[in-house]
């Protein structure tokens, strides 16, 4: 079994907190903006504020072992929180700021959370909506006061309130505070944190000190990431890859946590943050490139040729100088050339100027897209985890980047291939357990720590790199017995700017169809360049030259597929384009934004049908859920197109 033992004095949180307060007081440790003004704080200072938050919890009556959810958008107040929370011997849960109301009361009746930590009103008001679904929560602390000031605050609390009463008490309650982040030991909960919940309710995953400390010591390692180093969080509180990144990483290395002033902002405040270490899932390489696409062609076409052939030779040779690998001559001095007029201007319009270290992950990251960044100089590498794993499976060591893998096992993980494909791992930053639910802790960890990743792939010989296929779930047979992979598919449709979201389907059919999702940004801007009038998102979905576009990309992914020995089967055969964008309020995808297949294949399953029984078109009424809440029902006639099919000449090659 794999272990690791914490250096003394650097085993918890707040001990992490105290070191960088004492050995790095002076630099900065968090920035926010707001107002159109960064503030930034010293890790001495977060210290402080972190010390006050938490003698303040203590005097309303926080007691050892209690859960303090915390809820809202990435600000250094709510780290601060969860920080607060771990050194008075409590343990953090945060929530995701999108999830509705009752999907917040699931989570905090589960774990009994007794206090909360609300962003600002929003947030206050859906838990006061579930308040008689969840009582054991006694006290309510909110940070943004506005709309607030008529609220009964008899167990509503302002942040800056509970620091000042917390300040107030230091000399009752110090000692006992002190005492509280004495008794936390490497077993002790480090964090709380609720799984996406693809195929069920969440589950709550406990890690301990030990969990999350030691993976950020060994990721940091990795990447050599340093005090010098600054991270852009704006990716959910609740989501462990936030979590690892911009708590374990920041207090292990003592770098700069910068969190933007909302996510409207976040494109511009990425640009004057300049982070160096950066982390994305491939939803947002994928739009950053939309957006490229968009505006180049909105370009002149001097600006369109001179950017094609300079993109053209940064994929040549791109990846190649990134990866320290020899060049000619000539062709370093025109990737220099196009350094000048190209590259670097476009990675400061996208914010990546000083990145040093970029990952991606949550899933397949289209080859194309990979290669793009890679091409502009960005080192951008793909790593595979989970939330039980505290992030770190696999990653890609610099040298070794390749697009059809996830990298070799992370420091301290150990891999096997079960026979049935399936990736199983075990690490020191394997979970405790799935909070009161021994049996799926049982199902997912055994008793010698190897957990089951519910992935398909392999390793292959000689390099060790890992390549996920799909998930294991997922991965069928058509009725032929060819393979059924649907991400692999899903994933090259995607790399099209015009196409948001694909769902496959084929398991045990004779051919496989497709659901797709239209970007609007992207065929808006399309739309507008060839004077087509729409008036809504259905309109534009519905529009015969958008199928005859979706229907050339469709195409043009036939073709690639039918390269694939081992997938050529999965070639897509008819498609439609769907009425309606899959939504985490629809519950067709998790608040990560993960396609939740059985609900999707459950809730259309008359345009399967439709897809199968040879049909052009169908009707069809789907339920909605609005901004507010509220329910209402989309009704739309949709066209069912055929899709150009590689000859099987090309398939059998």
């Amino acid at each position: 079994m794999v272990t690791n033992v914490l250096a003394s004095g650097l085993e918890t949180f707040p001990k992490l907190l105290a070191r960088n307060a004492a050995e790095r007081g002076n630099r900065a440790a968090y920035r926010e903006k707001e107002y159109g003004i960064w503030q930034s704080w010293t890790w001495a200072e977060a210290a402080e504020e972190v010390e006050a938050l938490a003698l303040g919890m203590m005097a309303l009556g926080l007691n050892t072992g209690d859960y303090v959810a915390v809820i809202g958008r990435n600000r250094p107040a709510l780290y601060w929180a969860m920080l607060a929370a771990q050194a008075a011997g409590a343990i953090p849960v945060p929530l995701y700021q999108d999830a509705n109301a009752e999907e917040m009361a699931y989570v905090l009746e589960h774990c009994g959370a007794r206090f909360v930590v609300a962003g600002d009103q929003e947030q206050v008001d859906k838990v006061l909506e579930i308040a008689e679904q969840v009582p054991a929560v006694k006290e309510m602390i909110y940070l943004d006061p506005r709309g607030l000031r008529k609220y009964d605050h008899g167990h509503l609390h302002a942040y800056a309130g509970v620091q000042d009463k917390g300040r107030a008490a230091k000399a009752e309650l110090g000692a006992e505070l002190a005492a509280r982040k004495a008794a936390l030991t490497p077993e002790s909960t480090c964090v709380m944190l609720y799984t996406s919940g693809t195929t069920g309710k969440p589950k709550g995953v406990v890690l301990s000190n030990t969990n999350i400390i030691s993976t950020a010591q060994a990721s940091s390692e990795f990447d050599h990431l340093h005090a010098g180093d600054i991270v852009l969080a704006y990716l959910p509180m609740a989501w462990v890859g936030d979590f690892i990144f911009s708590m374990g990483q920041a207090l292990w290395s003592g770098f700069c946590v910068a969190c933007p002033e909302s996510p409207d902002t976040m494109q511009s405040d990425l640009r004057e943050i300049g982070p160096s270490y950066f982390f994305a899932p491939p939803r947002f390489f994928e739009g950053l490139l939309t957006n490229v696409m968009i505006r180049i062609q909105d370009a002149s076409k001097i600006k369109q040729r001179m950017f094609r052939h300079f993109m053209a030779h940064a994929k040549k040779v791109g990846p190649a100088l990134l990866d320290g690998k020899p060049v000619g001559l000539g062709a370093r001095l025109k990737y220099a050339l196009g350094n000048i007029l190209v590259y670097a201007p476009l990675k400061n319009t996208l914010g990546l100027s000083r990145v040093r270290v970029g990952y991606t992950a949550g899933e397949a990251i289209g080859p194309e897209i990979f290669e793009f960044y890679r091409s502009l100089g960005i080192n951008l590498k793909q790593l595979y985890g989970q939330t039980e794993a505290s992030v770190f499976i696999t990653q890609q060591p610099d040298g070794q980047v390749r697009a059809d893998t996830v990298g070799v096992a992370s420091p301290g993980v150990e891999l096997k291939i079960a026979e049935n494909g399936e990736v199983f791992y075990r690490s020191p930053g394997v979970f405790v357990e799935y909070y009161k639910n021994p049996e799926s802790t049982a199902d997912t960890k055994d008793a010698e720590g190897w957990v089951a990743t519910g992935d398909a792939g392999f390793i292959e010989e000689g390099s060790g790199h890992l390549r996920i296929i799909d998930r294991a779930k997922d991965v069928g047979k058509m009725a032929d017995g060819r393979l059924f992979a649907p991400k692999y598919v899903e994933n090259k449709l995607k790399f099209f700017p015009e196409i948001l979201e694909a769902v496959l389907f084929g398991n045990g059919r004779d051919f496989c169809t497709a659901f797709i999702n239209i970007d609007l940004g992207a065929v808006g801007n399309w739309a507008e360049r060839n004077n087509i009038a729409y008036a809504s998102y259905q309109e534009l979905a519905g529009h015969p030259r958008v199928y005859e576009m979706v229907a050339a990309h469709v195409a043009a992914v036939n073709e690639s597929v039918a390269q694939d020995d081992m997938l050529a089967g999965c070639q897509v055969h008819r498609f439609l384009i769907l009425h309606k964008e899959l939504d985490a309020d629809d519950g067709e995808m998790t608040r990560t934004r993960k396609v939740r297949r059985k609900i999707v294949e459950a809730k259309f399953d008359d345009l399967i049908g439709a897809l199968y029984g040879g049909k052009s078109e169908i009707y069809t009424e789907t339920e909605v859920t609005y901004e507010d809440g509220r329910k209402g029902k989309i009704k739309a006639t949709l066209r069912i197109e055929d899709a150009k099919v590689a000859a099987e000449k090309a398939v059998a090659a």
